[in-house]
Parts: C-alpha cells; structure tokens; sequence
C-alpha cells in the first residue's frame, strides 16, 4: 500500500496495472478499462472514527474483498474487471470530507464515490455526488428530508429512514408501556446538536405529544461532549421514567457509563448510536439487557447471521447490530446495477431506484430512492440486539419493560 498526506491508494490485487486517468472519467468504456476505481472519504481519525469503523469501512472492505476474490465486477458482456480503490480520512471533519469528496471526482476520476458516514457529513456532500453525477448510497443517515432530497438529488438514496420513523416507534412502546402501568408519561429527553439529533428531536417533540407523553427535560448539547452528569442528574430530578438520548457513539457509551455512576435508574433507557455495537453488548454486559435504541436484528435470520459471521473472519471485528448489514446490502445493489448497466453513473443510478436485488437482507426494492423495510426499534436481549417495532415485522422479538436496575 502506498501512502500520501491523507490519502491511500490500495491496490487490490497483484495483477492489476495502475489504470491511466483520462478525460473519459466514469463514462469510459468498460471494455478500455483495466480495473474500475472506487473511492470514497471516511472518518479514520477523529470523533466518527468510532462510529465509521464499526458501521462503514469494515463493510467497504469486505465488499472489496469479496468482489476482487471473485474476479472483480462484471460488467453486462461478461467480462470482471478488480476494483482500485482511493481511500482518504475525512478526520471527522465536514470540510475536510467536502474536499475529499471533490478530489476524488476532479482529481482522481473515479467511477464510483462510496458514501461517508454519519447523517451531517452525507447532507455536506450530496450537492457534489449530485454535481457530478454520482449516486449516492446514503446508508449512515438519518433524515426526514429524505423525500425532498431525493427531489433535490436525484441521484441521492437514503437508507435509514427518517426520524419520525424511529420516534413514532418509541412514542407507541412508551404510550402502551405507560397505559399498561408499567412506567409514568414523563419523559426525559437530551440529543446532540448535529444533524442526527435534530432530525430525531424534531420528530420527536411531535411524536410525543400526540401519544400523550409529557415531555419533563429536553436539551441539546454540543458535539464533542464528555460530561453528562449535569444533565443526568436534571433528569434524575424531574420524575420521568424514561430517558431518551439521541446520541452518538462517544456520547451514549459515555451517558451509559456517567448513568452507573450516578445511580441514575430510568425504567426505560433508550439512547441512540453505538447502543447497537457489539462492542457496547459486551463493555457493559448484563446491564446492557433491556436498553433499547435505533435499528436491531432478527437473531434467527440465516442469511444476516452469515453475512455477520463472515464480516467478523474476514475484517477481525463484529458488524453492529444497525447499519452494517445495510451498508454491504447496499454495496450489493451497487455491484449488481453495475452488472446490468456497466460504468455509466447515470443508467447505475436509475436501476439502483427502480430495480428489484437480491441481497443480505433478501429480496430488497428502493421506495423512491428510500429503504423502507427497517427496525425502527430494538433492545438488548439474551446478548443480542433484536428488532422489537415495527410489533408486525417477520422476527420480531417482544419488548421486555421495565428494564432491570443496573448491576454493581
């Protein structure tokens, strides 16, 4: 691997040349081509790097192994061509991956640009992947925008949802939960000031309010956040049952930690990304059961079981228990749409909206450049995040309410 100032370029196979960029770009003939380039711009470093080398770039790289191992991607006459790949660490900063992104279409050419992670830094780049004809596999974003975007950017897929998605789910468990006794209406709400916990926050304030929830706290604070405890003993104070955290990773593996600490015991702990990584089942074991979040599994689904079982031999880590699988099924569409279309971005980008895959989620269709058929909630169980709403999806698991006390 050779390497420059923040960038990598992998060479993916022994056998391929380096391929001469030339001003046909993208729509070069897939049969002058000696390999395809793919790039994309990713958090390696910084405060995403958690959240992008869990969910994202371990499936990039499973994607590119398993494509490179078979040959490489085939194009409609039959012929494979391996994958060069351009890999550069957005350092968790949005300026940083806005001119990544550019680079990689200006500079290097490259046939297909891969989505970064997060919500923010997929809303900073879509005006480029649009500019210059990319389509752009948003997996890591979470917005109700999303049918507006897809307006805006034609080329543009969002595969998470929206955020009224995931609050009119937890609004429905809470009003039941509470009309059943088992919990108060009162909630305690924080979330972080960036795109994800807007999005989640807004939908939520609504949401709420029309299950009859009272919502007693609700604050946001800054990215970058460590210390919690202020807002952790607000809520403590305010006499709901529930806390709710639209968080990210750093943020809800330390609210978890802080809430031992404090002794902060709500009977529903919901909080948002990272709940669903193996690694936050493992660091806080038998206190991790009933805490719920985003996302889930079905944990007798064969197929994800698997993909998740290859994903940890051949990357060393465990994909998380949300949007990984997502992440590789939509690299799968890719590949696929590349296989009937060949390089051209624009005929890709119209099968990727209007064609019918088979992935590791199985039989997988876009509603309107949207993935629609999603866990909207889950919870640890038994050692496993398992999808709890939508209450009629195949595999769901029943929710267990209230969540036990924590465990000293």
């Amino acid at each position: 691997m050779k390497t420059y100032r923040r960038r990598h370029v992998l060479r993916t196979t022994a056998a391929v040349l380096a391929l001469s960029v030339t001003g046909l770009g993208s729509y070069a003939l897939a049969q002058d081509k000696t390999s395809v380039r793919i790039g994309y711009a990713i958090s390696k470093t910084g405060p995403n790097a958690g959240g992008a080398g869990i969910t994202t770039l371990p499936n990039y790289q499973l994607w590119v192994k398993d494509v490179n191992d078979a040959g490489g991607l085939e194009m409609p006459d039959g012929k494979k061509l391996p994958i060069e790949l351009i890999e550069y660490d957005d350092r968790s900063s949005s300026e940083e991956v806005v001119r990544a992104v550019e680079r990689l279409a200006t500079q290097d050419q490259v046939d297909f640009i891969l989505a970064p992670w997060g919500t923010g830094f997929n809303l900073a780049v879509a005006p480029l992947f649009d500019r210059y004809g990319y389509p752009q596999l948003a997996v890591s974003a979470v917005t109700d925008k999303a049918p507006d975007f897809v307006q805006r950017w034609k080329k543009s897929f969002w595969m998470l949802g929206g955020g009224h998605d995931y609050a009119k789910a937890l609004a429905a468990i809470l009003a039941e939960a509470s009309k059943a006794g088992t919990i108060n209406n009162k909630v305690a709400m924080v979330s972080v000031a960036d795109g994800f916990g807007i999005d989640l926050v807004t939908a939520a304030r609504p949401a709420f309010e029309e299950a009859g929830i009272e919502l007693v706290y609700d604050k946001s604070y800054p990215v970058g956040t460590s210390d919690f405890s202020p807002m952790i003993n607000e809520a403590s104070a305010s006499g709901a049952d529930t806390f709710v955290a639209f968080s990210y990773p750093p943020d809800t593996f330390a609210l978890t930690q802080q809430s031992q600490v404090a002794s902060f015991n709500p009977k529903v702990l919901y909080l948002g990304v990272g709940t669903g990584f193996p690694i936050y089942g493992k660091n806080n074991g038998d206190n991790a059961t009933g805490i719920m979040s985003l996302g889930g599994i079905d944990p007798n689904n064969q197929e994800n079981a698997a993909y998740r079982k290859r994903h940890e031999a051949v990357t060393g880590v465990a994909p998380d228990y949300w949007g990984s699988v997502i992440t590789y099924a939509s690299l799968q569409m890719l590949q696929e749409a590349i296989k009937r279309k060949g390089l051209d971005r624009e005929a890709v980008s119209a099968e990727l909206s209007a064609g019918t895959f088979q992935t590791v989620l199985g039989e997988t269709k876009l509603e309107e450049n949207q993935l629609r058929k999603l866990w909207w909630t889950g919870q640890w169980q038994n050692g496993q995040f398992v999808g709890v709403a939508p209450a009629d999806h195949s595999g769901v698991s029943k929710i267990v309410l209230p969540r036990q006390a924590w465990k000293k």
